[in-house]
């Protein structure tokens, strides 16, 4: 049995994962469990006959103290139990270290798509990785480095072409909650709307200059753009915020001002 987990790495076991967790929502249900453990031995190449209860029913004492109250078991729980660390940091900084808001994530995508193509190449995924292993103080070989650039590839690069768009990016980085969620569009009073918008303008304005700019401009482009579209492409979003920048940008300074952006909603400030 050890054997075969010796084979597991961060990419295998997240393709096994992402099989049971569809949805993508970090954890799946207890009683996934024999299915999820029976998959695993078989892709790692365990042949069917032995495949028995009795090595299922072990891999689940492994994991009898993993799951909450409520039945889950998360994919951090899991993979503490059958991956060595090195390979746990891989799979699990975006659960551990959740973006707090869009800004941030578009501050990252913009740094990495150094040449603003609307996608991030292996090299700049390889600068990505390296600067993030930095970050976690976590030491990392050229050799490994390498290898995690491919893995990231291989799992996250949906078209397969070499390269990283905006959604494939947005799963490795997880946002903690589009913040445009909270707040209902058609609100009915006046006031109501107003004390929205401050809350919204406050929220993307995180130098805090009264304008938006750059990244900040972004991130509020991308979550208004998930909310009529779950899925969009750089480039998309390039156009939309050239959009809006040639709309609500009225003096033309490359910031939108926060009585531009309510003159273009249609709101009246007091």
């Amino acid at each position: 049995m050890d054997g075969a987990l010796d084979k597991l790495d961060a990419a295998g076991f997240l393709q096994i994962w992402l099989y049971f967790d569809k949805d993508d929502n970090g954890y799946i249900e207890q009683k996934e469990l024999d299915a999820f453990f029976k998959h695993m031995l078989l892709h790692l190449g365990m042949k069917k006959e032995d495949v028995t209860e009795d090595k299922i029913q072990e891999l689940r004492r492994r994991c009898a103290h993993r799951p909450s109250a409520d039945g889950r078991l998360l994919i951090q729980q899991l993979a503490s139990v059958m991956l060595p660390e090195e390979e746990n940091f891989l799979l699990l900084f975006r659960q551990e270290t959740p973006l707090d808001n869009s800004v941030e994530f578009m501050k990252i995508w913009r740094k990495y798509d150094e040449d603003s193509s609307g996608y991030i190449s292996a090299n700049e995924l390889k600068g990505f990785l390296q600067d993030l292993f930095l970050q976690h103080r976590k030491s990392i070989t050229a050799s490994k480095l390498e290898e995690y650039t491919v893995t990231m590839l291989k799992i996250f690069d949906k078209n397969q072409g070499g390269k990283l768009d905006l959604n494939d990016l947005a799963r490795i980085l997880a946002v903690k909650e589009n913040f445009l969620l909270k707040f209902k569009m058609d609100a009915c009073s006046r006031e109501d709307r107003n004390r929205d918008f401050e809350k919204i303008f406050a929220h993307y304005d995180v130098s805090k200059t009264g304008a938006l700019e750059g990244p900040e401009v972004d991130g509020l482009v991308m979550d208004m753009m998930e909310l009529a579209k779950p899925s969009i492409s750089g480039a998309e979003l390039n156009k939309f915020r050239k959009a809006l920048m040639s709309h609500c940008d009225i003096n033309r300074d490359g910031k939108i001002q926060k009585n531009e952006l309510a003159l273009c909603l249609g709101l009246k400030l007091s």
